[in-house]
Order: structure tokens, then C-alpha cells, then sequence
């Protein structure tokens, strides 16, 4: 490859790497000469697909494997209702393939531009507190292991290899394919309503429990919270939005405004104010499944994260971030480094945008979102920044040491490991594994 397809950068653009070599195999069998080659020279290996994570989970300084032409759709069984696919396959696709035989992911994400093997690996999740994250669709899994051997893992054979691989952080081997649990095709009619921060929170429980998929927006700038609760129907497709919303208001005029809040700080609070009352409406839509999916909480902690945004706006030298947090919800489930394993979970997630692409104040936002969460017993998404280490992930995750140890065991020399996992699961330190290393500015 050239030099300029060997800079790798993520999805996000939050962080690029150089790696040592990068390949984009098409066959398993040039997989296996690669894996084979870096055992030779010493090399890791990492995996990559879209490069979603926001995080540098999927840099490196060792060779690079773009799985991009691995992506062949193998079956789809509509008797026994699975579908199987290499790893390498992006949900786009994956979503076309399944809908021309009238089937659906049983729950989605918010973005689909994403790998199915990147999806399992970071137990990528949607939202219905009765749902869990979608690697428990996964029904088997293949995998070319560290020594070059392949095996085929489940909850029936090899359970434990299975378990750590559902949320495996690309650390268990290479992922060659997948067989995955689908759904009929369904519509969802799709609610949303704005009410205040404190008539949410004072009945949480409630709205979680109001439908069969609840995610929240909650604009801390105007102390609303959208609510959208969409239950699956049989009525025709009714889609909600137009150019003028979608495109010309709610991506061109709004962005343009958070270029203004980068300039001048203090318009971000009205910006927040004015997105959340552009969407003030109760608005009710019916569409495919696809269409609206895409895009154990503790009350106390969304109260402080409330008084400390309040203080921040307060304060004349406080931070005037532009950002809407997004919360969904989950079930519990045994998967070893899910976030939900053996709790349900609340998500809430904090966004920066980056309008025209330039970089945006986030350092000090993000770090005291992290504390505030740290100090009420989150477990961080593994495809997202943070700092937590194997001590503290170890009071988090009761199968941390597990994973680590089955890690050691089928990857003794460390081949799959990369600068992210070597420093979140090992332990590793010094400047060549500190959290800033893939960003253009440490």
C-alpha cells in the first residue's frame, strides 16, 4: 500500500495511527500468512473495520488488517432464523440483505456504518430495558486463534472463549465469521415528547417501562429532555421529517451555529436551547425498523450530572459545552466485559460535535462527566475514551480477571494486543501506551 493509505484514522477523526504495515487480506488463507508473519517478526495484529469506535481501540503500531473484503453474506435461514456472515460485512449491508428475505436485526445501534464482527466485539448495544446488547444475538462464532488454529465457539462448545469474545475488544483472535439470531421485519410507531429534566427523572422508571424501545435527549442548556417510545405496529409507513428539518435546519443552520459556539463560547447554552425547542413538538411516526432504531440507572447520578451543569452555566468562567447527552437502556446479560453484564443498565452517553470538522473543547467536559460517573459505579463503554485501568475495571467487572487470564492463555506471547488493550486490560504504561498517543496534539 502507499504511505497514504498506511495513516489509518477513525471513524469519529478523533484519532489516527501509523501502523507498521497495513494488509487488506480477501481469502482466510492470506489471513493465515499474515498472522504467520507477524509471529515471525514479532508483530501484533489488530483487526479493523470502519474504525467506528470514537476511541483508539482500533489503533496500532503493529500491523494493521482492514477486513473490509471479507464481507461475504453466507445464509440467511429463514426457517431457523439466523443469518451468517463474515465479519468483515457492514450492517448496511447486512440490513439490505435481510430485508429482501423479510427479516431484521432484532435491535440496532444508533449508526449502522459499523462492521457486524466490530459490532460484537465492543457489545455494541440499542435501547429497550428488556433488551440486551446485541452481541447476545450471536450464536456461534468463528475465530483463527493466535497459533494459527481455527475453532468455532458457543455457549455450548468452548462457552468461556465465546463469552470473552462477545465483548473480546478484537483481543481473542481474528473474527472470521458469524452466525447471528434475526427477526421478522417489523415497523415501530415512533412517539416523541418534550417535558422538563425533573418530570423525567421524578418518574424514570416509568417512561424506561412506557414501550418496548425508550431513548432520551436531554439538553441541559434548557433542562428538556426528549423522550422518543417507539412500539412495534402493523399500520403503513408514515415517516416523520423533510429537506427543510432534516437537512437544511437540522444539519446545515445547526451546524453553521456550533461553528459560531466555537468561536464565541457562550451562544452554545442558546444553541442548546434553540435545538431543543425546534423539536418541541410531539410528533408520532411509523417506519421500518431500520430507519427509526438508526441514528440499572441510577437516578442520583443524572441529578448531579443536572447541578453540575447547572453550576457550569453559572459560572462566568464555567463550560459552555454545545453538547446533548443521549440515554438508553438495557438488560442485564452474562456476557464477561458487558457493561450490563448481571445489571440492568442505563447508558448515558455525552457528545461533542465537530462542526465543519474542527476540533472542539471537550477535555475538561469529558473528565468531570467521568468522575461524576466513577463516583456512581459506571462501567465505562469500551468503545469510548476513558481512563480507568485493570484495578478499577476489576471492582467493575466481576469476570475482568477471567478475561484477562483466558487472554494469557490463548494469546501468551500477545499477538492480538495493541496499545489499548495492552494499557486498559494489562495494565501497561509509559508514553508509548498513554491514552493520548494516536492524537495529532498529546
Amino acid at each position: 500500500m502507499s504511505s497514504s493509505d498506511a495513516v489509518f484514522q477513525n471513524w469519529g477523526r478523533t484519532f489516527r495511527c501509523t501502523p507498521a504495515s497495513v494488509f487488506v487480506p480477501e481469502t482466510e488463507y492470506q489471513l493465515e500468512l499474515i498472522l504467520e508473519l507477524a509471529r515471525r517478526e514479532k508483530q501484533t495484529v489488530r483487526a479493523v473495520g470502519v474504525g467506528h469506535s470514537p476511541s483508539d481501540l482500533a489503533c496500532t503500531s503493529g500491523y494493521m488488517v482492514q477486513m473490509g473484503r471479507l464481507d461475504r453474506i453466507i445464509e440467511v435461514n429463514p426457517e431457523k432464523r439466523y443469518v451468517h456472515a463474515q465479519g468483515g460485512v457492514t450492517l448496511q449491508r447486512l440490513h439490505a440483505a435481510l430485508e429482501a428475505r423479510g427479516f431484521a436485526m432484532i435491535n440496532l445501534g444508533s449508526i449502522s456504518d459499523q462492521t457486524l464482527a466490530g459490532m460484537l466485539t465492543t457489545a455494541t448495544h440499542g435501547t429497550g430495558v428488556d433488551h440486551k446488547v446485541l452481541s447476545t444475538h450471536v450464536q456461534a462464532v468463528r475465530l483463527l486463534l493466535a497459533d494459527g488454529s481455527k475453532v468455532i465457539c458457543s455457549r455450548d462448545h468452548m462457552p468461556d472463549l465465546f463469552s470473552a469474545t462477545l465483548c473480546g475488544l478484537g483481543s481473542t483472535g481474528l473474527i472470521l465469521d458469524i452466525r447471528m439470531e434475526v427477526a421478522p421485519a417489523f415497523r415501530l410507531q415512533e412517539v416523541q415528547e418534550t417535558f422538563k429534566f425533573d418530570d423525567v427523572i421524578n418518574r424514570l422508571n416509568a417512561v424506561a417501562h412506557s414501550a418496548e424501545f425508550v431513548r432520551l435527549w436531554w439538553w441541559p442548556q434548557a433542562d428538556d429532555v426528549r423522550v422518543s417510545a417507539m412500539t412495534k405496529t402493523s399500520e403503513s409507513k408514515r415517516p416523520l421529517g423533510s429537506w427543510l428539518w432534516h437537512s437544511l435546519i437540522g444539519y446545515h443552520v445547526i451546524q453553521f451555529l456550533l461553528f459560531i459556539g466555537l468561536l464565541v463560547p457562550r451562544v452554545n447554552i442558546w444553541i442548546g436551547q434553540l435545538s431543543s425547542w425546534l423539536v418541541k413538538d410531539k410528533t408520532i411516526s411509523v417506519d421500518d425498523s431500520l430507519n427509526l432504531f438508526n441514528i440499572d440507572c441510577k437516578v442520583p447520578c443524572l441529578r448531579e450530572l443536572r447541578n453540575w451543569m447547572d453550576s457550569e452555566f453559572a459560572d462566568p468562567h464555567g463550560l459552555r459545552p454545545h453538547c446533548v447527552l443521549e440515554i438508553r437502556f438495557s438488560d442485564a446479560d452474562d456476557i464477561w466485559l458487558s457493561p450490563s453484564y448481571g445489571q440492568r443498565t442505563c447508558w448515558i452517553g455525552v457528545v461533542q460535535f465537530k462542526p465543519y470538522g474542527f476540533s472542539v473543547p471537550y477535555r475538561a467536559l469529558f473528565e468531570r462527566f467521568e468522575r461524576i460517573m466513577i463516583r456512581h459505579s459506571g462501567r465505562p463503554h469500551w468503545a469510548k475514551t476513558h481512563s480507568l485501568r485493570p484495578n478499577a475495571l476489576s471492582a467493575l467487572y466481576p469476570r475482568f480477571d477471567a478475561f484477562r487470564e483466558l487472554l494469557q492463555t490463548i494469546d501468551p506471547d500477545g499477538v492480538f494486543r495493541n496499545e489499548y488493550v495492552s494499557r486498559h486490560i494489562f495494565g501497561a504504561s509509559g508514553a508509548r501506551y498513554g491514552e493520548r498517543v494516536f492524537k495529532a496534539r498529546p
